[in-house]
């Protein structure tokens, strides 16, 4: 997050993201070809099919710690700010798609997929805080 300053707590948020980031592409890929070859039932199957959300769950530790780490209250603040975005922005995409789902028949949206919606939405808010705080 380019508004963001290079402090300690910054610096150890960025690997923390980084790190659980990297477990969660490599869990699906590697989980995602472990299935596709060996098809799995039962509790490994239950087991893999839940590790990646273990990765997610890394990031949000990565953020919390982040939040109780940095001494400045206003790059808090653009974090929580940018939360909100995230947060905001799933549930608005997320209703909408459920409406037309029901109102237009389109096709179901897998909730897989909201994890990246939400860091999309993130991403989205990240110039908004930056040309704010030019």
């Amino acid at each position: 997050m380019g508004c963001m300053t290079n402090n300690p707590a910054v610096r150890r948020f960025y690997s923390r993201t980084l790190a659980a980031s990297a477990a969660y592409i490599v869990l699906i890929v590697s989980i995602a070809l472990y299935f596709y070859k060996f098809r799995p039932h039962g509790l490994v199957a239950d087991v893999l099919a839940v590790l990646p959300a273990i990765a997610i769950l890394g990031n949000i530790i990565a953020i919390a710690l982040y939040l109780m780490e940095d001494k400045d209250e206003v790059q808090r603040s653009l974090m929580v700010e940018l939360l909100l975005w995230g947060l905001g922005g799933v549930l608005v995409f997320t209703s909408a798609w459920g409406l037309l789902e029901t109102f237009m028949h389109i096709p179901h949206f897998n909730p897989t997929y909201t994890y990246t919606v939400f860091w999309i939405f993130v991403g989205i808010g990240v110039p908004f805080l930056q040309r704010r705080y030019r």
